[in-house]
């Protein structure tokens, strides 16, 4: 007997190597403490459930991961917004003290609770649009204090699955000017106590160099945390081989990752990680090398990277949008990408991602023709049903 079965609905179980979308019409998916139990086509379905429920033709979906955030942060960025419309850089905001550092400034401004509220108040799009699933980063403290704070913000965040990154090595605070190797080191001994279920680093010329990010990482190695790796963003350092040298989960944004570092990837299981809201607000003419990736066959993933000064994105379905027009994507390759190559950026494939026996029952419901529409209407917001761990929300 199965806790609960949805019936009358088209799936879209996102496996790969079968049909399109991994489509089942006419599909049928039950749930059991908590876990997809059975899942296929109705026509085989002989079971029993304690609850039935009509999904009245939906398309179901896995429920949508969002694997890289900075949605935890104290205020917002609209100034740099302008003066970039007027004609400054990033870079050059960044290298004026702004970026980066005047988000941290807020940041540690703002009380737990505060950032508990904002945070928890821009992930309710998130929840509307069916995403079931989270990465948060820190990386707007820079020091003990406001690090641990914003991990302990995210762990407090309500309504979906929440995978928590320590982002320490993002910028340099000012109370470390001229001693980056020693920033490093701070962040190396504060890595044991966050608790975070990884380790990321922004490794780039307005960050930190590629030998510095090595020594984040061969910390994390020690303690057993798998990192990520916010790599070449803005110039080629290598970043996309050095995250595959380290076996990384992740290597995001790559816009200038080399033919050889995109090999390096495929090589070790590396994920691509696409940030397309970061290329429209920027208006980076740079894209990343997406006929690469596909040639080496590294897995690409999605995500809004939600953060006040280079995308203040809060719609996964928005990012799919932008990633089919701006990156070439077609929708299939997008919605893989905030589900099953999302999991797997997060190293969370054996339990989110598919609609599959044994993972977790987390499905998103959608009153769409077919599965491309998710990626098709801009602004629009087709999700009819939202289920966690068996559970509708």
């Amino acid at each position: 007997m199965h806790d609960a079965v949805w019936l009358n609905a088209d799936l879209a179980t996102m496996v790969a190597g079968t049909q399109p979308y991994g489509a089942v019409p006419d599909g049928v998916v039950a749930a059991t403490g908590g876990r997809i139990s059975w899942v296929g086509p109705r026509r085989e379905w002989r079971g029993k459930a304690l609850v039935e429920l009509d999904a009245r033709g939906a398309w179901i979906t896995p429920g949508l991961i969002d694997c890289h955030t900075h949605v935890v942060h104290g205020g917002d960025r609209a100034a740099e917004f302008e003066l970039r419309l007027k004609g400054a850089t990033y870079e050059e905001i960044a290298r004026a003290g702004g970026g980066i550092v005047s988000t941290v400034a807020k940041t540690r401004a703002a009380s737990e609770d505060d950032l508990v509220r904002s945070a928890q108040a821009r992930l309710q799009q998130w929840i509307a649009e069916g995403v079931t699933v989270v990465e948060v980063k820190s990386g707007y403290g820079l020091d003990e204090s406001t690090e641990l704070k914003m991990l302990r913000a995210a762990r407090r965040l309500q309504g979906v699955t929440v995978r928590t990154t320590f982002l320490g090595a993002h910028a340099l605070p000012a109370e470390f000017q001229g001693r980056p190797d020693a920033y490093i080191e701070f962040v190396c001994d504060l890595m044991p106590s966050t608790g975070a279920d990884a380790v990321d680093a922004f490794c780039e010329g307005i960050g930190f160099s590629a030998a510095q990010t090595r020594r984040v990482f061969d910390r994390a190695r020690a303690l057993g945390l798998p990192v990520k790796l916010h790599a070449d963003q803005l110039s080629d350092l290598g970043a996309g081989a050095l995250a595959a040298e380290y076996g990384a989960l992740s290597a995001d944004h790559l816009e200038y990752t080399s033919e050889a570092g995109v090999a390096a990837m495929a090589a070790a299981g590396t994920v691509a990680v696409l940030l397309p809201g970061a290329l429209y607000f920027l208006r980076e003419p740079r894209l990343p090398p997406l006929q690469a990736l596909r040639r080496h066959r590294v897995p690409i993933a999605l995500a809004t990277d939600c953060n006040p000064g280079s995308s203040p994105l809060t719609s996964m379905l928005l990012a799919l949008n932008l990633a089919c027009v701006l990156l070439r994507l077609t929708p299939e390759e997008a919605l893989a990408g905030v589900t099953r190559d999302g999991a797997r950026a997060l190293g969370m494939s054996a339990t989110h991602g598919t609609l599959e026996v044994g993972k977790h029952a987390d499905l998103a419901l959608w009153d769409v023709g077919t599965p491309a529409q998710l990626a098709y209407a801009m602004g629009a917001n087709p999700c009819v049903g939202r289920v966690r761990g068996g559970s509708a929300q």
